[in-house]
């Protein structure tokens, strides 16, 4: 079988398994169809619990949800909404630049182009991804901690950096299929394939996997 339609087998089994379990911060991200709120939440979501990104987000903007709005905010307003998100102080200076920069050189509208998103200081090429696919409705494939170790562990690609693993796996996965993957490879990378003792014997895709020898001689 050769790697591209390894890949599709992967994904068919991981969306079978993952209908139940649609928590990840990524699906938290989704509930907002406003670019600029999807870009917030995502900020939020980086280092912090799924539930804690939920929550925060909602407080945030329950006071502010366009950069005007956020921009009427002190830090210590961002900060005692957010709490307790990882790197909270952080974040809240991170919210009121880019809500800045937005305003001043954009228009006050989120770019949708991953270069130029890619030019504001504290977006990262993972959130600008996601601010591409679920903001904007265009392709794109984040790659975050869990795709990059689950992609090397099972043996699709053999990388150093999340940012050449999505290199990598935008050569290899087909374009149809880069929605889906960050999303189904964090439920996998939190129930299944953890960074420290998986759980090999639950997993759905051992066939494809070349931790446990199978993958390489399919």
């Amino acid at each position: 079988m050769d790697i591209k339609h390894r890949i599709i087998e992967i994904i068919k089994s991981l969306k079978i398994s993952s209908e139940t379990k649609k928590n990840t911060a990524l699906y938290e991200v989704s509930r907002y169809d406003d670019p600029y709120l999807v870009l917030i939440s995502c900020i939020l979501s980086l280092r912090t619990k799924d539930k804690i990104t939920a929550i925060a987000s909602s407080k945030l903007f329950e006071l502010g949800s366009s950069p005007k709005d956020m921009l009427l905010l002190s830090a210590k307003e961002i900060e005692t909404a957010i709490y307790p998100v990882g790197f909270y102080r952080r974040k809240s200076e991170q919210i009121l630049h880019i809500s800045r920069i937005l305003i001043e050189e954009y228009d006050s509208k989120v770019p949708d182009d991953l270069d130029e998103l890619l030019k504001i200081k504290g977006i990262g090429r993972k959130t600008a991804n996601i601010v591409i696919t679920l903001g904007f409705g265009k392709v794109g494939l984040a790659v975050d901690t869990h795709v990059h170790r689950i992609s090397n562990r099972i043996g699709i690609v053999s990388t150093k950096t999340p940012e050449k693993t999505e290199f990598s796996l935008k050569n290899i996965v087909p374009i149809e299929y880069w929605k889906d993957l960050n999303d189904l490879f964090v439920i996998h990378g939190q129930n299944i394939c953890a960074p420290i003792s998986p759980k090999c014997s639950l997993c759905m895709i051992i066939e494809y996997c070349d931790r446990v020898g199978v993958g390489r001689s399919r």
